[in-house]
């Protein structure tokens, strides 16, 4: 009698192109990749809430002006340091300068001049809690260029986050180390920075995140250099302590290099919703620091406007 071939069991198919096998090791490339883009993020945001009292400490020894031009510059310097190790061949043509510019000035220069002017003069519980409404406004200007769907909770989310800022303002009226008006400066950082995250994205269609942290980053310092010019002839340089020189050092290589190309990395890799969760951990940072470095202390409405701001954000970045 014929014995009939056997027939083969049919080998089970993995998540990837139908009929094609992932192999282990791939997967384990892919999770390991996105491991590393996590923690990436979450360094990134610790790194960036904790900035916000370093700023203001130096602040105290530097003109804002002048210490976001270091920042910038030795920022720019390290990136770009690291784009030509990574990326050698990434290279600007000369129609691409003008948007890289135009980043670089609007949401580098302009954002951080009004953050570190606002830092220097309000609490950093304060900036903590209203910078973190800067996704709230990369939506609003993402919905009137088209990019996005305005939507009924995307639209309560923005009325709350404004509710939750002017509480947050209301609460620190006369209250010892705030400032109506360093409070607008950081509120005016936190709409260029939301607009800075939209305007980057087409940018991305072309650069790789580390070219689009590297670029801008760069092009900001020159700017930020030109306006600090008039500050530095009345500057006591001898009056300038170790521990100010130290926070510009942590400011340029983590809570710049690392963590603008950590951010630009992260929206490239999983999506700026997923990213935008992270932004809860800048503002808990923040105003963690503000209260272990300053002594801070955060009154019954700071925590309701904190709540409602935090609220705001996440219903106006919940996907649809």
């Amino acid at each position: 009698m014929r014995r009939l071939p056997r027939r083969r069991r049919p080998v089970p198919r993995r998540s990837g192109r139908p009929g094609r096998r992932i192999s282990p090791v791939t997967e384990n490339k892919a999770r390991t990749a996105a491991r590393t883009t996590e923690l990436s993020l979450i360094l990134a945001a610790i790194f960036w809430g904790a900035n916000y009292a370093a700023t203001k400490y130096a602040a105290g020894f530097l003109p804002p002006t002048f210490l976001v031009a270091l920042r910038f510059a030795g920022g720019g310097l390290l990136l770009l340091l690291v784009l030509r190790l990574l990326e050698p061949g990434s290279r600007l043509t000369r129609g691409e300068l003008l948007p890289m510019i135009g980043l670089g000035c609007f949401g580098v220069a302009a954002a951080q001049t009004s953050f570190t002017f606002g830092v220097s003069m309000t609490t950093a519980s304060n900036t903590g809690l209203i910078f973190a409404t800067a996704p709230v406004w990369g939506m609003i200007l993402a919905s009137a260029l088209g990019l996005e769907r305005p939507t009924a909770g995307g639209m309560i989310g923005v009325a709350l986050s404004i509710l939750g800022v002017g509480i947050v303002v209301y609460d620190g009226l006369g209250a010892a180390g705030t400032s109506t008006l360093g409070d607008g400066l950081v509120l005016l950082a936190s709409v260029c920075v939301g607009a800075y995250t939209v305007l980057s994205i087409p940018v991305l269609d072309r650069h790789s995140p580390l070219a689009v942290a590297t670029y801008p980053t760069l092009f900001a310092s020159p700017v930020a250099l030109l306006l600090a010019a008039p500050f530095l002839p009345g500057l006591d340089w001898g009056g300038v302590t170790p521990g100010a020189w130290a926070t510009v050092g942590y400011s340029a290589a983590f809570a710049t290099a690392f963590a603008f190309a950590a951010w630009q990395r992260g929206i490239s890799r999983i999506g700026a919703n997923r990213v935008l969760v992270y932004q809860y951990l800048i503002t808990l940072t923040g105003v963690a620091s503000g209260i272990v470095f300053f002594g801070e202390s955060l009154g019954p409405e700071q925590l309701l406007g904190g709540a409602v701001i935090l609220l705001g954000v996440y219903l106006a970045r919940r996907p649809s």
